[in-house]
């Protein structure tokens, strides 16, 4: 991937030479920090720049955007590869930084693209959008080597830590603050296990997440202290909390779910959990702080001390909001499961919400989980899957909104994401359409199975 990269580096300095830089980012971990990446490089280049965060690149911003050209050179970080179909009529040449899946037919001279599917080894290849950004500063200097942490806060939030890709090792490898140890994957690993188990919700713990009696039973089960982080647990003090976690779930069969690498960074001069960090900053951008999350990112101490109580904020609100996804009434089907939360749980938490349900021994491995929730006039719909295998989601996403737009021409979706994890926007007088069609497609799939 060394060959594109350095070409896609010199055709933009060349191009944004004597232009002031605006970067589009997506506003989720990844997204941000490959947004700071991306800042503090060009603060390192002395160049001029402008940041704009979204929640996703419906087509009103990229005309928007748009419209800054020819005066500003446009480079999107962590988005863009699903919406090539908006940019066939350019004029002046975009960059885009992104790991998603692209239709290449859809490319053009002047998309100036680094994306891993587009490279000869897209799976040596695969990284997140930080990781993109990061390889691109790093083209740039050598100097950015120590982006590499950002890069990795980025490869854990979009969860690329289980299995290294050749990339993703060579940035972490980079990263000299880095220390990786096995454990349980609970986090944060630097807090008190009686909070830390409490508040677990990847992996969700029966009797456990959200419930702080249930949290200190566990710890006298095991007879480990309370007040002991992850990290201060001998061999056979971790041995006896992972085997505690197993039998409360034990319906749920995969070790893996709850065994792994914990990485730890020095960030604000302190050795910390990088999955908090990342929860951390997707809490900030999601409650609509996405400037605090970016200035966290960049170490500033005014800005730590909002962040960590947006955080509090933001774990009440998961655990109420898994709370209310357990009671609600589901729309149930072979192999699949619909949340419709309407206006009960917030649009930016309900993916997150899914992805904890897809973590709990509740669904079968393969299990689809659809979460629904209004975001004004249109319906966030968040899809994700139980366990690490099962259908390509962005796909199924795809083909319910070709169907459903057979049937109504005149409505608007917009899909993104990835194979296990996406997303659509759909207009929210179309709520029953869209459900309808999203149930046929479902069932088709299970019917191909």
């Amino acid at each position: 991937m060394l060959k594109e990269v350095n070409k896609f580096v010199k055709e933009f300095l060349e191009f944004s030479k004597d232009k002031p830089i605006r970067i589009i980012s997506h506003y989720d971990t990844d997204g941000i920090t490959s947004a700071t990446i991306l800042a503090k490089t060009f603060k390192r280049l002395d160049k001029k720049f402008t940041i704009r965060i979204v929640k996703g690149l419906e087509e009103q911003i990229i005309q928007q955007e748009l419209k800054r050209q020819p005066k500003e050179t446009l480079i999107f970080s962590d988005l863009a590869s699903g919406s090539i179909e908006h940019f066939q009529n350019l004029q002046e040449p975009i960059f885009i930084l992104d790991h998603h899946e692209i239709d290449k037919t859809k490319l053009n001279d002047k998309i100036k693209i680094l994306n891993p599917h587009l490279t000869t080894s897209p799976e040596d290849n695969e990284a997140t959008g930080a990781g993109i950004c990061y390889l691109f500063s790093k083209a740039i200097s050598q100097e950015n080597q120590d982006l590499s942490s950002l890069a990795i806060i980025g490869m854990i939030g979009d969860r690329h830590e289980s299995n290294l890709s050749k990339i993703n090792q060579q940035i972490v490898e980079d990263a000299h603050d880095l220390q990786i140890k096995k454990g349980l994957v609970i986090y944060p690993a630097t807090r008190p296990l009686r909070r830390s188990l409490e508040w677990s919700t990847s992996p969700y713990i029966p009797g456990v997440t959200g419930n702080g009696p249930g949290a200190m039973e566990l710890l006298r089960e095991t007879e480990i202290n309370y007040d002991k982080s992850l990290l201060d647990l001998n061999e056979d003090e971790m041995s006896k909390l992972i085997t505690a976690v197993t039998i409360r779930r034990a319906q749920h069969n995969k070790m893996e779910d709850i065994v792994g690498n914990l990485y730890l960074l020095k960030f604000f001069n302190t050795k910390e959990d990088v999955r908090e960090i990342s929860v951390l900053i997707n809490a900030c951008s999601r409650l609509g702080h996405s400037d605090i999350a970016i200035s966290y990112c960049l170490e500033n101490e005014k800005a730590k001390v909002k962040a960590l109580d947006i955080y509090t904020q933001y774990k009440q609100e998961l655990v109420s909001g898994l709370k209310v996804a357990e009671k609600m009434e589901k729309i149930k089907g072979k192999g699949f499961v619909i949340l419709n939360a309407k206006d009960q749980i917030k649009d930016v938490i309900v993916g997150t919400i899914c992805s904890m349900l897809s973590s709990s021994p509740t669904y079968n491995e393969g299990t689809i989980l659809i979460g629904m929730a209004y975001n004004e006039d249109k319906i966030k719909v968040s899809a994700r899957i139980a366990g690490q295998e099962g259908r390509n989601l962005k796909e199924i996403l795809e083909k319910t909104v070709v169907a459903f737009k057979i049937q109504n021409p005149e409505a608007t979706a917009e899909v993104g994401g990835h194979h296990f994890a996406a997303g659509c926007l759909v207009e929210r007088e179309k709520e029953s359409l869209f459900i309808e069609a999203l149930k046929k497609e479902l069932e088709i799939e299970i019917v191909k199975i």
